[in-house]
């Protein structure tokens, strides 16, 4: 574990009201959130967590939640300031398919693929009140073929490079790097707990909890398929971070991630 790092790659902001983000509680008005891709490298490869959102996707299927996204944050733009490029990667982990999740899955056809084994079936046949979550499906074949939406492919994608192992229950994804089963927000959700030689294990909430206010009053925000495993998803997240002594970081927390290390920064 001495040479794990991890390196947020900012892949920019949307905008969601305050009842979306704190279900049934807000206060309301417009929340400006950040989205970011967690990058690892280890000496078992690069694992790159999550591919933010397509820009031109949002701006055609959910343009008012306000994209801002300048080229250095598309997963091509982020990796390029580590010197990297989406070659580079080894292994792409979605934790759920929610559109800010996979935008940028697209750009690894190469990358071996994992999601919950629940995941690509939800987004072949999602609940009515998913369809916008589900909305990009560029990240699958299979999907974009269910849905009918095979035109946001780009060309050379196909079933056998945009195909996933399926998995489920918690996940051991490297020495010290750990995928939590989290399920409630979307039906397959993981969060992440890596650990380090040199500082605190970090407990990457993902959606599961989308700031801290959200984990402190057991408030998931309005887009989830069954509210009850996501406060007990909630509950599972505080007490392994407890457990482990773990730094705890938020997926859509404006004030937390202006403090986060970000672009060449990292930590290790």
């Amino acid at each position: 574990m001495s040479d794990t790092k991890v390196y947020l790659l900012d892949g920019g902001s949307l905008v969601l009201d305050g009842y979306h983000v704190f279900w049934n509680r807000g206060p309301g008005g417009e929340v400006r959130f950040p989205v970011y891709s967690i990058l690892i490298e280890h000496a078992e490869g690069r694992f790159l967590i999550d591919t933010g959102y397509d820009y031109d996707h949002v701006m055609k299927v959910l343009p008012f939640e306000k994209p801002i996204q300048e080229k250095h944050q598309t997963i091509p733009g982020a990796l390029g300031l580590l010197g990297l490029e989406p070659k580079d990667i080894d292994v792409v982990v979605n934790s759920h398919f929610h559109f800010d999740h996979c935008g940028g899955n697209k750009y690894f056809p190469h990358a071996k693929k994992i999601c919950h084994r629940s995941e690509v079936p939800q987004a072949c046949n999602p609940q009515p009140f998913e369809h916008l979550g589900y909305s990009d499906l560029s990240f699958s074949a299979e999907a974009a073929e269910a849905r009918g939406a095979t035109a946001q492919l780009l060309e050379g994608t196909t079933r056998a490079n945009s195909t996933f192992e399926g998995i489920e229950g918690d996940v051991d994804l490297a020495k010290g790097v750990k995928l939590i089963s989290t399920p409630g927000h979307s039906i397959g959700h993981y969060s992440l707990l890596v650990e380090f030689s040199k500082r605190k294990p970090i407990m990457f909430t993902i959606d599961a909890a989308y700031t801290q206010k959200s984990l402190e009053t057991l408030c998931q925000a309005a887009f989830h398929i069954d509210p009850v495993a996501g406060v007990n998803s909630m509950r599972k997240v505080k007490k392994l971070a407890e457990d482990h002594g773990a730094e705890l970081m938020y997926s859509h927390d404006m004030d937390n991630f202006k403090t986060y290390k970000t672009g060449t920064q990292f930590y290790g």
